[in-house]
């Protein structure tokens, strides 16, 4: 059965597990725009996955799966894991069997942390100190020619907020062999460390960033005036760093820009599959 292109059925799966954030807001936010901009009938349904056990099932067009706090090895053994996977194996699944009707899925930060581990995608570690700020983000030759990126710059910047990453190890990579890294983070020359991989496209339907491109200048300037947040910037970065933060929030071509197109980029991909249908 072909879907309908103008009553689009989006599940939103919650990985916050019950701490206060901006990242569910932003997510919303950026449905409810869409849907304004484009006079679809896009509806949503949010699912607490790690505080409540929520988990969509298979009947939605498109999937989009969030950060959250703690480690990405959190759920070993838990059913909300064994959930998650398993709504991964079927959308696949279901990929794979249908030629003209595909299920999109976008992984953010938590989300795209777990995915990595799932589909044997290079080594997910934790940081030798936690990420957090406005950083630039440089696209691959993948990446450029990625519909997601559509109309960023190269670098472009976003928020950055994480204790753990995805390294390629000694570049050997993936044992999925669909899967492409279409974005890194900034070379440090100074610093003898791996440049971690910052977004990966695991299928042709099914990407993720280690980035969060939902968030906003609202949250993100909440989060910055935050006297631990504050301190924790500068004891990494320095305050010159911590100021230019502060003035990217209000950079129209920095996180507003991004946050305009990576989402929209993906769900525009998901309905032009719909149309094509």
């Amino acid at each position: 059965m072909t879907r309908d292109k103008n009553n689009i059925r989006v599940a939103v799966i919650d990985m916050n597990n019950g701490v206060a954030n901006q990242g569910m807001r932003g997510i919303q936010e950026v449905l409810l725009r869409y849907q304004k901009e484009t006079a679809i009938n896009l509806s949503f349904d949010l699912f607490d996955l790690r505080l409540k056990g929520e988990i969509p099932d298979g009947s939605y067009d498109i999937y989009i799966s969030s950060g959250g706090p703690g480690s990405p090895f959190d759920g070993i053994g838990l059913q909300w894991e064994n959930d998650f996977f398993a709504l991964i194996d079927e959308l696949e699944i279901f990929n794979q069997k249908n030629e003209h009707q595909k299920k999109h899925v976008f992984l953010i930060c938590h989300s795209f942390q777990m995915a990595c581990r799932k589909f044997g995608v290079g080594k997910v570690i934790k940081r030798r100190s936690t990420a957090f700020g406005i950083f630039p983000i440089y696209l691959t030759e993948e990446g450029e020619n990625d519909a997601v990126f559509n109309g960023l710059p190269n670098p472009f910047y976003t928020v950055d907020s994480r204790d753990w990453q995805v390294v390629n190890p000694e570049d050997i990579f993936f044992s999925n062999n669909e899967a492409e890294v279409l974005a890194i983070e900034k070379e440090r020359p100074h610093v003898h460390l791996e440049r971690c991989v910052m977004a990966i496209r695991f299928t042709p339907e099914i990407v993720g960033t280690q980035f969060h491109p939902e968030a906003d200048p609202v949250g993100m300037k909440l989060y910055l005036l935050q006297e631990d947040k504050k301190k924790a910037i500068i004891e990494n970065h320095g305050e010159e760093k911590y100021l230019d933060m502060l003035n990217s929030v209000d950079d129209p071509n920095r996180i507003s820009l991004t946050q305009s197109l990576i989402l929209p980029n993906f769900l525009n991909e998901a309905l032009n599959a719909f149309q094509e249908a």
